[in-house]
């Protein structure tokens, strides 16, 4: 195990509008706001996702099984933001649903906004992390310096 201890900066309150890109949005507000580690709460609605609902195979690499989620529907999440080489880079997972169909994992893939979805980042000061690359199972994960 790895950790750190930090301490809570700022808190962005955001809006996203129909049609709008997730990952675009809250990376773009990270980046131009220098927030390079945070916590991130989502409420509000999708349009459509590719979203990893587990591995589909793990060895050599791991390789995501993505279900095709087709909305409207209603969405609510949580993750992170670290940086990795690029910039900051956001990880979510949501619980996405439409009548009887419930859909949890990692949007991905365009996961566009449904008229609203209200976000909010947490800034964490005073750690070190970000997200390397890992050889052996081919993702970008979590350090600690």
């Amino acid at each position: 195990m790895e950790y750190a201890i930090g301490k809570t900066g700022r808190v962005v309150a955001a809006r996203l509008f129909e049609g709008e890109d997730i990952y675009e949005c809250i990376e773009k507000i990270a980046a131009d706001e220098k927030i390079k580690s945070a916590a991130v709460l989502i409420t509000g609605g999708f349009r459509a996702a590719d979203v990893v609902v587990g591995p589909k195979e793990e060895k050599p690499k791991i390789i995501g099984n993505f279900k095709k989620f087709v909305g409207p529907g209603e969405a609510l999440g949580v993750g992170t933001i670290y940086c990795d080489n690029d910039g900051p880079k956001l990880h979510i997972h949501t619980a996405i649903g439409k009548g009887d169909e419930t859909v949890v994992g990692c949007p991905r893939g365009g996961a566009k906004t449904f008229l609203v979805l209200e976000v909010t980042l947490i800034e964490i000061q005073g750690i070190c992390a970000g997200r390397k690359p890992d050889a052996k199972n081919g993702l970008n994960l979590l350090r600690f310096e």
